[in-house]
């Protein structure tokens, strides 16, 4: 299940992230520093309210599916998680209409803020509907769903962006192509629930389980956005905007491969745990951390390592040289939160010890907070930047230690050590090359990086790579 769905989710993660890198290019140029720093703020409040109100169904969506297709109560699931969406929905607008109302906003910024907040319920549904996909391996649906919702907002939001709607351009793109996204699939996912009865046990089950998910999930948007609304209460919106685009740069580009792998990995180690038990979990879960390292830990070094010239390309002039300053610090930071989201913190979700997930997330968050309240008005940005990459450090080594109690996961060291080594050398040789600027040096950097990189896991071969590729090509000859 799990090869099939990186294979199948590939044009999904394609898509975000050539839309993820378009929205640098194009946004940065279109909204100035400010108006930036508004869609930045707004997307962060977005984020925060529905993970708090919504998710935990999400989540209950993702696990309990394979569990109710085992015991034969779908139409019961189905009618169980909508009623609770129901009631958890209703808490939107009023939070929504309290923010609105009674805090202190400037008009750009309450705007996009009221875009957001409309976006919130239609982008909740559109969501469940592609968990419902994932979990019951219904890759090309829930792939054309996303690459659906990803394309069409951005080119909505883009529209509205050069329409001069500002900062709330994007999120405004993201409601309206969520809403029709709704229109098209929710019909079909109501049909889930015919016969079925809403189910007290199965609700309190529900939300035993979800409620520290979107909790844990709070901590994790908390140590992604508190720097972002720290700079803005120390220093100002253009300097938001200015990390934004640098964060963006470093963390999009990592998450396009991390949530490829993550699409696909989650609903394979469930599957494994609930038909082979702890064996067939840990074949796979080795499996996967193996790929996870292979790809993710050179894709962080070579960013942090052509940060000037990929800025010189992706971002607006105004932005430019303070957001390279700040993408390697969060290519570092964004795969600390990537080995963590998409690997680690599986433990509590396969062991269903989901409080857990709260105990390994507070640690991080509350240092986050403590660390930009003291560095910021200190060091400034580089404050923020610093205080982020200790704080996804300190958050990896409580999910590794916790997850041991929960639901242990192999940890492949032996690959670590040889993709960190075979990184290092593809890091000296990139160093030694010139630096003409923009796009040659872009290329020669990641060419020649990615040649040195492969030639050393080859030679090594890391994780059985020289049989792997030696058995598919073997296969498409035959094939042929």
């Amino acid at each position: 299940m799990f090869w099939r769905g990186v294979l199948g989710y590939l044009p999904v993660n394609i898509v975000q992230g050539v839309v993820g890198l378009l929205t640098i290019v194009l946004f940065t140029r279109l909204l100035d520093p400010a108006q930036y720093g508004v869609y930045a703020l707004a997307f962060s409040v977005f984020s925060l309210v529905q993970t708090g109100l919504l998710t935990w169904t999400e989540a209950a969506m993702a696990r309990f599916l394979a569990t109710r297709s085992e015991d034969g109560r779908i139409a019961d699931h189905f009618a169980t998680l909508y009623r609770l969406w129901l009631v958890a929905a209703l808490a939107v607008p009023v939070v929504g209409g309290a923010v609105l109302a009674f805090a202190p906003l400037n008009g750009p910024l309450r705007i996009a803020l009221a875009a957001g907040f409309a976006a919130v319920l239609v982008n909740s549904l559109v969501k469940l509907g592609q968990e419902r996909r994932r979990a019951a391996g219904e890759v090309s649906g829930a792939a054309l769903l996303s690459m659906v919702q990803t394309a069409g907002g951005f080119a909505l939001g883009l529209g509205f962006a050069l329409a001069g709607l500002g900062g709330a351009a994007p999120l405004l793109g993201i409601g309206i192509v969520s809403l029709a996204c709704v229109a098209a699939v929710l019909p079909r996912e109501l049909k889930f629930m015919t016969g079925g009865r809403f189910d007290k046990a199965l609700a309190r089950t529900y939300f035993t389980y979800g409620a520290p998910v979107a909790l844990s999930l709070i901590l994790a948007l908390v140590l992604a956005s508190t720097d972002r609304l720290l700079l803005a209460t120390f220093l100002d919106e253009a300097t938001v905007g200015v990390y934004h685009a640098g964060y963006s740069l470093g963390s999009r580009t990592l998450d396009v491969v991390f949530i490829w792998l993550g699409m696909a990995g989650g609903p394979a180690l469930i599957q494994a745990l609930e038909r082979g038990g702890q064996p067939a979990l840990e074949d796979a879960a080795r499996e996967q951390a193996g790929v996870i390292v292979l790809l993710t830990l050179p894709a962080a070094v070579g960013l942090a390592l052509v940060a000037r010239p990929l800025a010189d390309l992706m971002v607006g002039e105004a932005m430019r040289e303070q957001a390279s300053h700040v993408t390697p610090w969060i290519a570092a930071s964004g795969w600390l939160s990537g080995v963590t989201t998409y690997y680690l913190l599986q433990a509590f979700t396969l062991a269903r010890r989901t409080s857990l997930l709260i105990v390994s997330m507070s640690a991080p968050a509350l240092a986050n907070v403590a660390l930009n309240l003291l560095l910021i008005p200190r060091l400034g940005l580089d404050g923020a930047l610093i205080a982020t990459t200790v704080s996804y450090g300190l958050g990896a080594v409580a999910a590794w230690a916790l997850g041991r109690r929960a639901c242990p996961l192999p940890i492949p060291w032996a690959v670590l050590a040889k993709a960190a080594g075979a990184s290092l050398a593809m890091a000296a040789c990139v160093a030694m090359l010139p630096a003409p600027g923009g796009l040659l040096e872009l290329v020669l950097k990641a060419g020649v990086g990615a040649a040195v990189y492969g030639a050393l896991v080859l030679g090594l071969d890391v994780a059985g790579l020289r049989g792997k590729l030696s058995l598919i090509l073997r296969r498409k000859a035959q094939a042929a």
